[in-house]
């Protein structure tokens, strides 16, 4: 999760679908119905064998700061900063805030998404000036798409990005703001990297991961620093946003 530094793209006209050719069979009409995809891998956040809290590569070293990336995170491992789907930050007598953060990478599972999959989730998101929520993914320094990063201080706009090819949007909807619910899915395409917002397409990058792509899965809160967005108010000590729940899905 990185400062986002693309410009924003206009999201894309669909495409109508296309017509049947003569005499092609029609839809089936009272049959049976094609079953759901089974979801490859479902966020339990409590498992330590899917998830380990407290840590990532993607902040030097492991962590747990990443001032550089204008954070003012201090990250711990305690259960209650994550592990129940809320994700918490709170204030610390040095300046620095306690954040709760998940990754699947060092986990025993080691669950990796790749080019091809779906991912889906519904969060709740933060109201507090400074929370810095994301849904995003992770390997070897790169390999990063953003399903989403949000900061109240722009009370309707979801940061979309994809740091693979470099292509990002900002999506502006006045279903998102400050304690809403979202509704997030993500493809993550060869050729285009696809995102819906509360079931509606709103961006396709048509740049896409490459065939060989995969990474980890991190969910974390971050607290601005202050340089690009504001940092919390001095009398906020405690934030929070939620993550109902998290799947993949791959076709």
């Amino acid at each position: 999760m990185r400062r986002l530094l693309g410009r924003p793209t206009s999201t894309p006209t669909s495409t109508p679908d296309p017509t049947p050719a003569p005499g092609s069979a029609p839809a089936p009409v009272g049959g049976t119905r094609a079953s759901a995809p089974v979801p490859v891998f479902t966020a339990d956040f409590g498992s330590t064998a899917q998830w380990v809290a407290g840590r990532s590569w993607a902040y030097p070293n492991g962590g747990p700061t990443n001032p550089g990336d204008n954070k003012l995170d201090y990250l711990v491992s305690d259960a209650s900063f994550s592990r129940t789907g809320t994700f918490r930050a709170t204030r610390r007598p040095d300046g620095k805030w306690n954040t709760g953060l998940l990754t699947t990478e060092g986990s025993s599972e080691g669950f990796m998404v790749r080019t091809g999959d779906v991912l889906e989730s519904r969060v709740r998101l933060p109201s507090a000036l400074g929370a810095w929520p994301a849904i995003w993914t992770w390997l070897d320094g790169d390999n990063e798409i953003d399903v989403f990063e949000y900061h109240p201080d722009n009370p309707d706009l979801l940061e979309l990005s994809n740091h693979v090819k470099g292509s990002s949007h900002y999506h502006r909807d006045p279903a998102v703001g400050p304690g809403s619910w979202v509704d997030l899915k993500v493809e993550f395409g060869s050729r285009s990297v696809v995102w819906w917002v509360n079931g509606k397409q709103v961006f396709a990058d048509r740049r896409g991961v490459g065939r060989r792509w995969r990474a980890y899965l991190i969910v974390n809160l971050s607290v601005c620093a202050g340089r690009y967005h504001p940092a919390p108010d001095r009398d906020v000590s405690a934030m929070s946003y939620e993550v109902a729940y998290l799947r993949v899905i791959r076709p």
